[in-house]
């Protein structure tokens, strides 16, 4: 199950640049970077350690800068940019292919007739990346130098050097580099090569996307040691970047238990959906184990085996909202209920005060609560847990967190979180506070700030207590409180439709009023399990975000005729948060569209179409991913992260309920 370009891609720089890869190591770290070896973002790096799982994210390893004599030639293969646009050496050129083997990148590096073969991948559970070189053909030996370019910051930073000497020092079978006295030691090792001490910096390395962004597109690496050594025809040699002072550097065994992993997780997929697993085509495979470089380790009191969800790669953490809603289709949709039932035990510790942490900050602070909409999709997360596995036992453990979730949510929570005992509705938000989904805040400035009763806020409202009152049945409990309150919700949820228009409100009762804008939260009052609108409201919904805010890779965020639609995402990040849901394409949205029609037109066939363009998409971002989001305007160029948890989730989700 492979992934593949040739020349026609590798070659190309322009295009080369654009295709990434993504390997994890389930803690949270992780290594990312170009097909053309180019850096062009600060979160690239053949080591980006977790050091204080499953943050604390730091970039220890830049790059290794590949070099081989071949005869009597010198042919760098390594490819750098440099602040003058200057691109040189231009390494790329010997790249004859570029293959994704499950999830581990595999480059074929011609240079006359010798062929070099790179693979690199992580070792789960350990801030550790192993770099394998074998020399699959030639007619005499190659010699193969790399400069170890390193540095210990921030992944969210940039660094200059301004005369940092960092300690490098020799060990048996390659160096150890301490940043400063408080820094964590690392170790750059070989099984084979010999390594040389340099201490060298290099500036002005030119960071392209980060330019895009309107951040700073410049940094400076440390070459800390130079690696040497000779292959012969059928050599391998293995290069491990690691926090860890012992480590396996046997890369074959290392590579086995790798492959070993992704066969284990291709199994539990097609024993728990045979049908789906025969007949899903390549592209869904790779998203199975694409769903699994986001579920990471998250230890917690009394829950030393506790687990989370990485909401997107390169930059994001672990959020509440991302988990939950990306829970179903990561864990229970690929065979791993036991995963999903971690990661809801796991976030159980967290609600205070009926609420679930909007995020986990990365430096390592309390919880940020600022969420309305991540713990009532906690009750979904818990009502498809349930549907899958039937376990009573986590469910009456859980029963009584989501009893005080609704408790404080009746009584009032953080944030103006509120029911409104004329309407039975949820209110919320307050002036300066991003609440839902629709998140971005730039300084003072919310951009959607949506305040007071937004249309998916209280589908999921409502959704939640119809699975409280069949939780309640279920375990014996009294169940008629929660049935009346949903009763009630559902009479007054006819306020969010507009006749006039043929859809819902976005938001009623605001500080502004109503607001009729076209957004696609609306959605979700169709394609949750409990839906409160009527079956001619819910196709008119399907039809007119079909119509209006349906793309190949997702909905727009806002319809194109409204006059603040923007739909380009990018500049600083004024001009990007200003875009982010103001006509931005969101990947993850593509699964409740895809589940809304299905259940309007009862056509899994025709259901199933919508997500076929993602197939394409594998290969033009974050290989083998999905991407965050995509401009509104055509092309739809994808944009934000090149690997999203919710974008993989629900795509696989809305792919097994669109089994026929």
């Amino acid at each position: 199950m492979c992934m593949e370009f040739g020349r026609e891609i590798c070659g190309n720089l322009e295009i080369a640049e654009t295709r990434e890869w993504l390997v994890t190591n389930s803690i949270g770290g992780y290594a990312s970077g170009t097909v053309a070896g180019l850096l062009t973002r600060r979160y690239h790096g053949l080591l980006i350690a977790a050091l204080h799982p499953p943050l604390g994210r730091t970039l220890l390893l830049a790059k290794l800068d590949e070099t081989v004599l071949y005869g009597d030639r010198t042919y760098p293969l390594h490819t750098n940019r440099w602040a003058n646009q200057t691109v040189s050496p231009q390494g790329y050129r010997h790249i004859e292919s570029f293959t994704l083997e499950g999830t581990i990148p595999l480059w074929r590096l011609a240079v006359a007739d010798a062929l070099l073969e790179k693979r690199i991948w992580m070792q789960l559970g350990a801030n550790t990346t192993y770099i394998q070189y074998i020399l699959r053909r030639a007619t005499q030996p190659l010699q193969l130098t790399l400069k170890a370019m390193v540095n210990y910051r921030d992944y969210h930073s940039d660094t200059h050097s301004n005369g940092w000497q960092m300690f490098v020092e020799a060990v048996e079978q390659g160096i150890c580099v301490t940043a400063d006295p408080s820094a964590t030691p690392f170790y750059l090792l070989s099984d084979k090569a010999s390594a040389t001490v340099v201490h060298n910096w290099y500036y002005d390395f030119d960071l392209a996307v980060e330019r895009y962004r309107g951040l700073n597109d410049k940094e400076d690496h440390l070459h800390a040691a130079t690696f040497a050594v000779t292959l012969h025809p059928g050599e391998t040699v293995t290069f491990v970047a690691s926090t860890e002072k012992q480590i396996d550097l046997h890369g074959e065994t290392a590579l086995k238990l790798r492959r070993t992993q992704e066969q284990k997780l291709l199994g539990l997929w097609q024993s728990n959906r045979p049908i789906t697993a025969q007949e899903s085509p390549a592209w869904i495979k790779h998203l199975v184990l694409g769903a699994d470089q986001f579920i990471v380790d998250r230890s917690v009191p009394e829950e030393s085996h506790g687990k989370t969800i990485i909401a997107g790669y390169p930059w994001f953490s672990d959020w509440g909202r991302d988990t939950m809603i990306s829970l179903p289709g990561l864990t229970i949709a690929t065979g791993r209920p036991e995963v999903a039932r971690a990661i809801l035990r796991t976030f159980a510790k967290y609600v205070n005060q009926g609420m679930l942490p909007n995020r986990f900050p990365d430096v390592g602070e309390e919880p940020e609560y600022n969420t309305v909409d991540a713990t009532l999709w906690y009750f979904e997360a818990i009502r498809a847990y349930d549907n899958a596995t039937n376990d009573d036992h986590l469910l009456s453990e859980l029963f009584p967190v989501l009893a005080d979730i609704i408790y404080w949510h009746c009584r009032g929570t953080r944030y103006g979180i509120h029911l409104d005992p004329t309407d039975g509705l949820l209110y919320a938000g307050e002036i300066g506070t991003q609440l839902t989904w629709m998140d971005a805040k730039v300084g003072d400035w919310v951009v959607t700030p949506r305040i007071g009763k937004p249309v998916e806020v209280n589908a999921l409202w409502y959704n939640a207590l119809r699975t409280m009152a069949k939780f309640a049945r279920q375990l014996g409990k009294p169940h008629q409180e929660y049935e009346a309150m949903a009763d009630r919700a559902l009479a007054r949820f006819s306020r969010f439709w507009n006749e006039a228009l043929g859809y819902c409100y976005d938001v009623i009762d605001s500080p502004d009023g109503d607001d009729g804008a076209l957004r696609p939260n609306q959605i979700f009052a169709v394609s949750l399990p409990e839906s409160p609108l009527t079956p001619a409201q819910q196709k008119s919904v399907v039809e007119v975000c079909g119509r209006m805010l349906l793309t190949s890779h997702g909905l727009r965020s806002l319809s194109p005729e409204h006059p603040q639609y923007q739909g380009i995402y990018g500049g600083n990040q004024y001009r990007r948060d200003g875009a982010y849901h103001q006509g931005t394409v969101w990947g993850w949205l593509l699964g409740p569209f895809v589940l809304a029609h299905l259940r309007v037109y009862k056509n899994p066939q025709q259901a199933r179409q919508f997500l076929e363009p993602m197939a394409n998409h594998l290969t033009a971002s974050g290989v083998g991913n999905l991407s965050e989001i995509f401009d509104g305007d055509a092309p739809m160029t994808p944009r934000g992260c090149t690997a999203q948890a919710w974008t993989v989730a629900e795509v696989l989700r809305a792919w097994l309920a669109t089994e026929s």
